[in-house]
């Protein structure tokens, strides 16, 4: 019960970090009362900047609360330089890699498409994570959860606009999103094999390290080409956005550790309902008919391989 409270509380901060993104690509009627946002256009040279500007807070705030959480997170970091600890770095850097991918996918997803759509193609990723952890982990899929990941499928094509009236960036987008859930698939796999050894902790500072560092090189080889950028709204986007990742990530680590991959991807797939809920109360972003029926299909057909397996007999 505690794993799962864990990832559900990590769900919901993802929320947050989601919608500030929509506000920072597109202008927004926050709270119905004031407008604001639309201070960057949905590109991938400001998907990095993004990046940057959060992990710039986010490390050096990572690096200050950390050892108060884990008092041996520097002794680990430094163990890991040994020949035979090598293996478990380099799975953390390349976490920190993918993490940097979806990251960059999910922000052009956002800004290119409504933030409940985007969510709901990027939580497709259970239905990923169950095959990668049958083909590593040997956590072979039931009949039950093929039908259930076929649903999920389904869920998500019912989130795409039925009248043909929407342009390139919404096909953009919509691949960024599936793509994004793809990369964060291994990221969890990957993860959960790491803990074996690694605690969370120093796990989740190499990757939001890793991030920083490929945001940074990526903005030194595509120059921002904006001369007039809102340095001052981006910074306060970048902080919040921050606190919740930081959070949320450290949080949802600590899930997997408890839970697994599996299972935590698919209590976290209740994400795409808490963002169009969130974005609802927020931002008033507004979804179809049939579009929130495929949130709403996602979410639950999540909710029922959750169950599955946490009432599957255990083996003895």
């Amino acid at each position: 019960m505690l794993g799962f409270l864990i990832v559900l509380l990590s769900a919901f901060l993802f929320c947050f970090q989601n919608v500030i993104v929509r506000i920072l690509f597109n202008e927004q009627m926050v709270l119905g009362v004031f407008p604001t946002g639309g201070f960057l256009t949905p590109t991938l040279q400001h998907s990095f900047l993004l990046m940057f500007m959060r992990m710039l807070i986010g490390v050096p705030l990572m690096a200050t609360l950390a050892p108060r959480l884990y008092a041996p997170i520097w002794q680990d970091i430094a163990a890991l330089r040994q020949p035979q600890q090598r293996p478990l770095l380099i799975q953390a850097i390349l976490c920190g890699s993918l993490m940097f991918l979806y990251l960059m996918l999910l922000y052009v997803s956002i800004g290119m498409i409504p933030t409940g759509i985007a969510l709901t193609l990027f939580f497709t990723y259970p239905a990923f994570t169950a095959l990668l952890a049958w083909r590593w982990f040997g956590n072979r899929p039931t009949l039950f959860r093929w039908s259930i990941m076929a649903v999920i499928l389904l869920g998500s094509f019912l989130t795409m606009p039925q009248t043909g009236t929407q342009n390139a960036n919404y096909l953009v987008g919509v691949i960024c999103g599936v793509i994004s859930g793809i990369a964060y698939a291994f990221y969890t796999v990957i993860a959960q094999k790491s803990f074996e050894q690694l605690h969370p902790m120093p796990f989740t500072w190499i990757s939001f390290a890793t991030t920083l560092v490929l945001s940074a090189g990526c903005l030194l080889v595509w120059q921002l080409q904006d001369g007039q950028i809102p340095w001052l709204p981006l910074w306060i986007g970048g902080f919040l956005s921050a606190l919740v990742t930081f959070s949320g990530h450290l949080i949802n680590n600590f899930g997997i550790r408890l839970i697994g991959a599996s299972t935590a991807s698919m209590i976290g797939a209740t994400n795409p309902a808490l963002t169009v809920l969130l974005a609802w109360i927020t931002i008033q972003e507004k979804l179809s008919g049939l579009q929130i029926l495929g949130v709403t299909i996602v979410t639950l057909s999540v909710a029922l391989l959750s169950l599955e397996r946490r009432l599957a007999p255990k083996p003895q």
